[in-house]
């Protein structure tokens, strides 16, 4: 009995003696925290007195809180009240502006995606350009609300951007605001095989799918033989959106799951049970623009063996932020990374992005691959955790368009087209031989 006493009492010894430490590094951490915000009074204060102008001090305060932020990652974000208006109005499905996703790379205005059937799309604009200038004023280092602000405005007003894109000459580009509706989801029987394209996921794709899925299969006459989803140039949005559009093509079974800073907060997100298509083949199409919830779709159908991928290797975005409203919004609010993603096998697709089943190139590859703009690109942007790399490329394994390919047309919705034909060659020679 003594013996066990003299053990719980080195064990409580030794307890205390760890709480005594933590609490000392604590006090520590705090008091250098303490003192850096001395130091940022300090700064504060002798600009006020000093600085050759007047200077705006809740700017300078703003600033302070996006460089703090954007040292974290490219993902999170202090949105100011007109900001955190603007997103709310972006994920309804309708603004003024251009129709363009974009992010900051190398202190630049980079382009991620244009939005499907917008001015940015239509002119053109593809993803890694590079905005320079905004009616011929330079946004080469300003922040990326402001140049967000900038480009956005009333609809039927002209504004020009200048371009810098890889091997080319900055170029100018004239467009006109329009009334942005994002119309996240689009449809249509192409000579006779059922495509969709989800172009954002914003608070209406899932009802947008639903009801395309019904006015396919009112087109076809029934159940739907297969499906070719395009998620090319798809930015992301909504992550809840993601997992019931996800959820309409699996049979129950997990979708994604979250894990945030402690491992045991692991969230599992699952599919109820009643595939639409009923195990129909599905082809999903990507490119380096397919980002964030595009990817958990395409991440999920992928690892469940219910669809085949055909493209190019998405953009690599396997965080979640969460929008955090600073007093009710009335001081804006924080757009936070809050935690990871993985996909139904375990796999972090965070900087490594998907690797297609099929890779397929739009372009002919003269030479090297073209750099490509991904997320392991981005200043600050998070490491895989899981110890992963993008996949190197060969372009030898890539199926380019033929030399005599017409670049007006859509080599990779081609080839998709023709699998998904191949995939239905049995089906149709059942139903032929059971007619005969």
């Amino acid at each position: 009995m003594r013996i066990l006493i003299l053990a719980s009492a080195v064990a409580f010894g030794i307890g205390a003696a760890a709480i005594a430490v933590s609490a000392e590094a604590e006090d520590r951490a705090r008091e250098e925290t303490f003192r850096q915000l001395e130091l940022f009074g300090d700064v504060l204060s002798r600009i006020e007195a000093d600085y050759v102008t007047d200077a705006d001090k809740a700017e300078l305060i703003e600033a302070a809180i996006d460089g703090m932020l954007g040292a974290l990652d490219p993902h999170s974000s202090y949105l100011s009240v007109d900001d955190f208006q603007d997103m709310q109005v972006s994920t309804s499905g309708e603004y003024g502006g251009l129709g363009l996703e974009v992010t900051m790379r190398e202190e630049m205005v980079t382009v991620v995606s244009p939005i499907a059937d917008t001015p940015a799309e239509r002119a053109g604009l593809e993803s890694g350009d590079r905005i320079v200038a905004v009616d011929g004023e330079s946004i080469l280092g300003a922040p990326l609300d402001e140049a967000t602000d900038l480009m956005r405005g009333p609809p039927g007003e002209p504004i020009t951007i200048t371009v810098l894109r890889d091997g080319a000459d900055p170029f100018d580009v004239d467009l006109v605001r329009e009334i942005i509706e994002v119309r996240s989801v689009i449809w249509e029987m192409k000579e006779e095989l059922p495509y969709m394209r989800i172009a954002t996921f914003n608070e209406h794709t899932t009802e947008n799918v639903l009801e395309g899925l019904a006015d396919l299969e009112e087109a076809a006459g029934g159940a739907l033989p297969g499906l070719i989803l395009d998620m090319r140039s798809n930015p992301g949005g909504l992550m809840e959106q993601s997992v019931t559009v996800a959820e309409m093509f699996l049979d129950g079974g997990e979708v994604v799951s979250t894990r945030g800073r402690d491992p045991r907060e692991t969230r599992r997100y699952n599919a109820d049970s009643g595939d639409r298509l009923d195990g129909a083949p599905i082809f999903i199409l990507t490119n380096a623009g397919t980002a964030s919830a595009a990817e958990i779709v395409t991440g999920a159908l992928q690892d469940r063996g219910r669809a085949t991928v055909v493209g190019m290797p998405s953009f690599g975005k396997g965080s979640m932020q969460t929008v955090i409203p600073l007093r009710g919004g009335r001081d804006g609010a924080l757009r936070l990374t809050t935690a990871r993603y993985y996909t139904p096998a375990g796999h972090s697709i965070q900087a490594t992005g998907i690797t297609p089943d099929v890779l397929i190139s739009a372009r002919r590859i003269e030479g090297d691959l073209p750099r490509r703009f991904t997320e392991d690109n981005l200043r600050n942007a998070l490491e895989n955790e899981t110890g992963g790399e993008r996949e190197a490329l060969d372009p030898d394994m890539i199926e380019q368009p033929p030399e005599d390919w017409d670049e007006t047309e859509d080599y990779v919705l081609s080839r998709a087209e023709a699998m998904l034909r191949e995939a239905l060659e049995p089906q149709t020679a059942a139903m032929v031989q059971t007619q005969g």
